[in-house]
């Protein structure tokens, strides 16, 4: 990745990312920037679910094993978005001012420093693996096909640290089709190797463990080939690497949050495996699906609004206030227009969805029916949560952003998900996750009228600087 690039090799790409940023109308600069990420977001959550569809098959305990293995992988996600994410919320600002050689800095910083942090945890991860997946619920009748799923799982989840990493890098210079194309290609590998992997090779778990491992692999390999070729604005050359604390502490003030964000989801998953599965194993393995159900809505809103990131960035670094409330209001109808829509779906089909992840487990679809129409109902706030969650980091407003990141699986759902299950048993662990989604909307809608106040004040006079001193000179 070290390549020098000609400027004959890389100036058509860039300049045409730069003018979808600046110059193109609001609506089809977000479809132009968004629909390519979403796409390939759909594809991702499919095969997620397609991976469990094929376990499902195994049966419920295997099902329950790489259901308890999944926060492990939210966590590993995480060490990319904690520099993916960081990076992607400053670049765009950079690029809006036109300071490409700082620009260069912190992509570069991102990519090798999460190359870096990502060997040192899953290392970490792999040495106490045992003691980790009984924490996080597996009992002995599952513990052996956890062990062997989570062990070659996280081996390879390396790669991907670096493509969550490089997501986030491509979709902050608008090339949001690179990433697309490089997700896609991995989901649909993905999902050609399971079957061949878990049923013809007779691996069982160990075989859809391998099949994420090496679609993984092309995925990061797709990357690299873009940047050798010149089609990326960034270089991500190791020389360009900083030590300095201006360019980590803009990386970490978005990167950290996003990081607790993920965290939390994790434990969020966690918890609620832990609360179900003194409930029996038809509970824990009624999890799964239904995470995955509720993931794959997520993964297109997080995708959409990817392209939505870039476009809100470049237009605050540049002083463009009314271009920004124009990228806000558009996000706000798509998103959540897409919400209601997907929610209403998943409420009223939760009976056959969760039939198609088993043949005799009457118990776990009536459980897991229940559990998808709640969530189906209360995600029809998830678009408006997540398009304020996503701007206050990208405005570089680290606290509120981290309140707000932090609060619809933390500060909202752990407390929920001590209590209600005390006051309605099971009912309480499947409620749980659709009250939190209410109480962080009711967070969302005050801080978003608090941030469209502070817009009005500062649409006139507005210098392209953000809401702090940019503390990042060139060295």
């Amino acid at each position: 990745m070290n390549k020098p690039l000609s400027s004959t090799t890389r100036h058509h790409a860039p300049e045409a990312k730069m003018t979808l940023l600046a110059q193109t109308p609001v609506p089809r600069a977000l479809i132009a920037l968004g629909v390519p990420t979403m796409l390939a977001m759909v594809i991702t959550a499919v095969y997620n679910l397609v991976d469990t569809y094929f376990v499902s098959s195994l049966g419920t305990e295997a099902l329950g094993a790489v259901t308890v293995v999944f926060p492990l992988g939210q966590l590993v996600t995480g060490l990319g978005l904690l520099f993916g994410n960081g990076a992607a919320a400053y670049l765009p600002r950079l690029l809006g001012r036109g300071d490409t050689a700082t620009a260069n800095k912190v992509a570069s910083t991102a990519l090798w420093g999460s190359i870096g942090i990502g060997v040192v945890v899953i290392g970490g991860l792999l040495g106490f693996i045992q003691p980790i997946l009984r924490q996080l619920g597996a009992v002995e009748s599952i513990l052996p096909d956890a062990t062997t799923y989570a062990v070659i799982y996280l081996a390879g989840s390396v790669f991907a640290v670096i493509n969550v990493a490089m997501n986030n890098l491509f979709a902050a210079q608008g090339a949001t089709a690179t990433a697309m194309v490089a997700l896609m290609v991995g989901a649909v590998l993905n999902v050609i190797l399971d079957p061949i992997l878990i049923f013809a090779a007779h691996w069982g778990v160990a075989g859809a463990a391998i099949a994420t491992c090496i679609s993984q692999l092309a995925t990061t390999a797709l990357y690299v080939r873009h940047v050798v070729v010149g089609r990326s604005v960034f270089t991500f050359r190791t020389r360009e690497v900083s030590a300095a604390w201006a360019i980590w502490s803009e990386i970490l003030k978005v990167g950290l949050p996003t990081l607790l964000f993920q965290v939390l989801t994790s434990v969020a998953i966690s918890v609620t495996n832990a609360a179900a599965v003194s409930y029996g194993p038809s509970a824990l393995a009624a999890m799964g699906p239904v995470t995955k159900v509720m993931t794959v809505g997520s993964l297109i809103v997080f995708g959409f609004l990817k392209g939505f990131q870039p476009l809100a960035g470049f237009s605050f670094g540049a002083g463009r206030i009314d271009r920004l409330r124009a990228a806000i209001w558009a996000s706000l109808i798509a998103s959540t227009g897409f919400c209601v829509v997907f929610g209403a779906t998943v409420a009223l089909a939760a009976t056959p969805i969760m039939a198609a992840f088993t043949d005799s487990d009457d118990m776990m679809i009536a459980i897991g029916t229940t559990a998808l129409r709640a969530s189906g109902i209360s995600f029809s706030l998830f678009g408006f949560y997540t398009v304020y969650s996503f701007l206050l980091l990208t405005m570089g407003k680290a606290l509120s952003g981290c309140v707000l990141g932090a609060a619809r699986q933390g500060i909202c759902f752990l407390p929920v998900i001590w209590i209600l299950p005390s006051l309605l048993g099971l009912d309480g662990v499947l409620y749980a996750q659709p009250v939190a989604d209410v109480l962080a909307a009711m967070m969302a809608a005050v801080m978003a009228w608090r941030l469209h106040r502070s817009l009005r004040e500062t649409a006139s006079g507005y210098t392209g600087s953000t809401s702090e001193k940019d503390p990042v000179h060139e060295s």
